[in-house]
């Protein structure tokens, strides 16, 4: 009975390796005959196991997808995966997945061998997550629009715009986008005719879908995934850094779009949902720089640069509002 049970767990476990195999390359691996073969697999379908068949010289058993989830088997590397995979899910920004992450997580926990146990914990209690601001999304949202992605159909929904108001929206879409804070939605806009990037957060799908579409050209590498943060937020600067774009790259979030202007200067398209954030993250490029807009930016860059002034003698300049302003790293000290 051990044996029998044993040959069943290997069989499971070889047809979830590759898509089909022959009878007679099952019975080589499991060293039985092709009518054992054949008693296995009707157990694993007695079990909810869909395994198919196909006669034929080009023909073998394919283990399908049923009308209910059954028990899967993971190698070690894949356990440790999913665990991780698990934990980190725990505490992302997709709402309403937590409690079920920490379910299946405690599932896979209370079955994994020792050894694994102990690695899985020593990822968990030795890693540091910073938390980060940002909006959630809701998993239902997401596999609507990846489902409209994967079958090639228009996606209609409302949107909310930076100002508030809404819009309704028709679109083609293309890839979701997660860049560690949001989530994106890359699409052609139908009425726009253009490629355009929304915030997740702030689409409400609107079913049924539209008509199938036929794919498009892939769209063009600026808009995904550079630069999306910053295509959406509310503020927006240009700024011209004297750094070489790989060093600013080497700082920034891969969501920044950075482009070069010589070997020793770049320009970073800068975004921030207030003036104040996207004076910070401008100033944590720790380099020399200058930014025409907008005056709202301008304005919290003057009035930080007289709170650094007061209590030293930096050498930081600003100019008026509404004109291009250059600033000066302080010298370390």
């Amino acid at each position: 009975m051990l044996e029998t049970s044993a040959r069943l767990l290997k069989l499971l476990s070889l047809l979830q390796t590759r898509p089909s195999w022959t009878g007679a390359e099952l019975a080589g691996r499991l060293q039985v005959s092709p009518r054992t073969v054949r008693y296995d697999i009707d157990k694993l379908r007695g079990l909810g196991y869909p395994v198919h068949a196909a006669p034929g010289v080009a023909g073998g058993y394919r283990l399908g997808a049923g009308a209910k989830l059954p028990p899967l088997l993971l190698d070690d590397e894949e356990a440790v995966a999913v665990a991780v995979g698990l934990r980190t899910a725990a505490g992302g920004g997709v709402e309403g997945i937590r409690e079920s992450s920490v379910r299946a997580l405690a599932k896979l926990e209370q079955v994994l061998p020792s050894r694994l146990r102990h690695q899985v914990s020593a990822v968990h209690d030795h890693t540091v997550s910073l938390a980060r601001e940002g909006p959630t999304v809701t998993a239902d949202v997401l596999a609507t629009i990846a489902a409209a992605c994967r079958d090639r159909h228009r996606l209609r929904f409302g949107y909310r715009t930076h100002d508030g108001s809404e819009q309704a929206r028709d679109v083609e879409p293309y890839r979701l986008v997660h860049t560690g804070r949001r989530w994106y939605l890359i699409a052609w806009d139908v009425a726009r005719r253009d490629w355009r990037t929304f915030r997740v957060d702030r689409l409400t799908p609107r079913p049924p879908h539209g008509p199938r579409f036929a794919p498009r050209a892939e769209p063009p590498p600026e808009v995904v995934p550079r630069g999306v943060d910053t295509a959406l937020s509310r503020y927006r600067a240009k700024v011209t850094v004297a750094a070489p774009a790989p060093a600013v790259l080497a700082m920034v979030p891969d969501s920044v779009l950075v482009e070069t202007v010589d070997e020793r200067t770049c320009v970073v398209h800068a975004g921030g949902d207030t003036p104040l954030r996207l004076a910070l993250h401008i100033l944590m490029l720790d380099a020399d720089f200058s930014v025409d807009g907008p005056p709202e930016l301008l304005e919290v860059l003057e009035v930080l640069a007289s709170r650094c002034a007061a209590p030293s003698t930096g050498s930081l300049k600003t100019g008026q509002s509404g004109t291009t302003s250059r600033y000066r790293s302080a010298p370390p000290g």
